[in-house]
């Protein structure tokens, strides 16, 4: 990454050059919007008061907490970071961010003691997910809140919640270190030694935009047209109801824990072949979606904070970048072939990470829809336990989760290191799949794991995805106890049914059910109707319909006219 600029200018120094850029963003009405920004700032023009882009985190603190203190200490962090205290909006038909000095983050307190212990517990989960989805209005500042939970004089829950627009998980950290170190001063009544930020935020964006406007972005751009030229538009995972025509993004969470020993012989394999953990979980992750899928080539999304220079370390803003990795998982390799595979696919997409993901989507121009996310619909993102980060005196200070009923994508995958073992969430979309097959996708994973530690070098296809009742029970399914005789096609067997019990139901869908008898008929009529046009062996008959009864009885109409079905998605 080449040096941040305005660059020095001749016989001047880094602090002469830090009075020049302050002067500028003084004199300066707003900023453009990063490109990352840009997204989600259309995004929220699509479906304002949309709430799928906010983050948030939120601590349990035990001990005697001094209240004014925590809320002297979010609003000296909403000073100190410009972007906080942005709003965004349009100035000669660009978005821009516009930096309002007065704003500030108002600390909500709700009370939550009087109730009795168990409704407590509940009512914080609600109001918890409440304050999450609660949306911003991007054209007033600030993008961040905070609410405190009083359950008790020495236990309380505080929730930040920001937009993602102004935030990434990097700027958590950031957040919570200097929040533990502003609170110290306030309540031993000193000032904070926060080292001063040599830029803001909005400084970054505008070189961000001048830099990739120009000859610098080619080399990246050539590498992401080659790496993704042909890849899958749609990973064709099964799920439990058809993909509706607009995503409603509406999600759900199941959380899983990956043990100790295998996290720990996971981090060992990993290091013997050169790989990162992150690689290691990827090949697991892709392996899993192949096999559910049926498909070879799999690409999952990867989050990444792109801060490649020092200014930019200790500032809170959206920096976060996404990698679309595309793994070849043809040819049945071992799980090491995998992690190599793997590993070589991460740095060549490190190596061009600069250029963000929006100009890669420009770039390559894939077919965009409203039922699915371009490029990829999987993510994985691995993190450490971002609560470490806090240091509060006088306080025991632990992460208290958040349950968000919100997808971006089909599935996330997202991983929290810490204590020795690592505790994911595999959040899905509940318009797609029942929280049977998270339960089902976790424990899968978890399993080839598992087995690929214990023998890297067997074939992915050797690899085990069941166990115990769900494998008895796939097997049991599988046996074989009667063979289809010659000429018994599928529409005979189900005549034979249907003289042997026309009563019994055969088939129900949203509430419509239908007899074997009234199935029967109903197929016999669209039947004789086809003959009648001219179907007969070797004929096509499209069927446009959604899943459905008559579905199910135009398919049974079409064979029994001897023609064969082809289904059209409907969607």
């Amino acid at each position: 990454m080449s040096s941040m600029e305005p660059v020095l200018e001749p016989g001047e120094d880094r602090r002469a050059l830090l009075a020049r850029l302050l002067r500028e963003r003084a004199a300066a009405r707003s900023y453009p919007l990063s490109f990352a920004q840009e997204r989600l700032w259309f995004w929220e023009q699509l479906e304002p008061g949309s709430s799928l882009y906010n983050t948030a985190f939120a601590l349990r603190l035990r001990g005697a907490l001094d209240v004014e203190a925590l809320r002297r200490s979010i609003d000296g962090i909403v000073r100190r970071h410009e972007v906080l205290r942005s709003r965004f909006t349009v100035v000669d038909g660009r978005p821009v961010q516009v930096a309002e000095a007065g704003a500030r983050a108002e600390l909500q307190v709700e009370a939550l003691d009087a109730l009795p212990e168990a409704e407590r517990e509940a009512r914080l989960a609600s109001a918890l997910t409440q304050a999450t989805e609660r949306p911003f209005d991007l054209g007033a500042a600030p993008v961040i809140r905070a609410c405190l939970f009083r359950l008790s004089a020495r236990e309380h829950v505080l929730a930040l919640v920001l937009h993602h627009i102004a935030s990434d998980a990097w700027s958590l950290e950031v957040l919570l270190r200097e929040l533990s170190a502003l609170y110290a001063a306030e309540v031993r009544g000193e000032d904070a030694a926060l080292p001063s930020l040599p830029i803001q935020y909005g400084d970054y964006a505008a070189w961000q935009r001048k830099r990739l406007n120009g000859d610098a972005a080619e080399a990246p751009l050539a590498y992401w047209r080659e790496r993704l030229a042909g890849a899958p538009a749609l990973l064709e995972l099964p799920t439990d109801r058809p993909r509706g025509a607009v995503r409603r993004h509406r999600g759900a969470d199941h959380r899983f824990t990956l043990a100790p020993e295998l996290t720990a012989r996971l981090l060992a394999l990993a290091q013997r072949e050169g790989c990162t953990l992150y690689m290691a979980l990827l090949a697991g992750f892709q392996a899993v979606l192949a096999r559910h899928s049926g498909q070879d080539d799999v690409v999952v999304g990867a989050p990444i904070s792109y801060r490649g220079r020092s200014e930019t370390q200790g500032l809170i803003g959206f920096f976060l970048n996404t990698l679309a990795l595309r793994t070849d998982l043809g040819g049945d390799p071992t799980f090491r072939e995998l992690l190599g595979r793997v590993r070589e696919t991460a740095l060549g997409a490190y190596e061009h990470q600069q250029l963000p993901f929006e100009r890669v989507v420009e770039e390559l121009r894939p077919e965009r829809a409203l039922s699915s996310t371009p490029l990829f619909q999987a993510m994985l993102a691995l993190y450490d336990a971002p609560g470490a980060a806090a240091r509060l005196p006088g306080l025991v200070a632990t992460t208290e989760p958040i349950e968000r009923r919100i997808a971006r994508f089909d599935l996330s995958l997202l991983v929290e290191q810490g204590g020795g073992e690592l505790r994911a969430v595999l959040n899905y979309d509940a318009d797609l799949f029942d929280d049977a097959f998270a339960q089902r996708f976790a424990a899968h994973f978890a399993t080839l794991l598992g087995d690929a530690v214990a023998d890297p070098d067997a074939r992915l296809s050797r690899l085990e995805l069941l166990r115990g009742a769900e494998r008895e029970r796939v097997l049991e399914w599988g046996a074989v106890r009667e063979r289809m005789g010659a000429g018994r096609c599928l529409h005979h067997r189900f005549e034979e049914q249907a003289a042997r019990t026309p009563a019994a139901v055969a088939v129900t869908c949203e509430g419509e059910s239908l007899s074997y008898a009234g199935l029967e008929a109903r197929a016999e009529c669209i039947a004789r109707h086809l003959r009648g046009l001219g179907v007969g062996p070797e004929v096509r008959v499209a069927l446009f319909l959604e899943r459905s009864v008559e579905m199910v009885a135009a398919v049974l109409g079409v064979l029994k006219a001897g023609g064969c079905y082809v289904p059209l998605d409907p969607v």
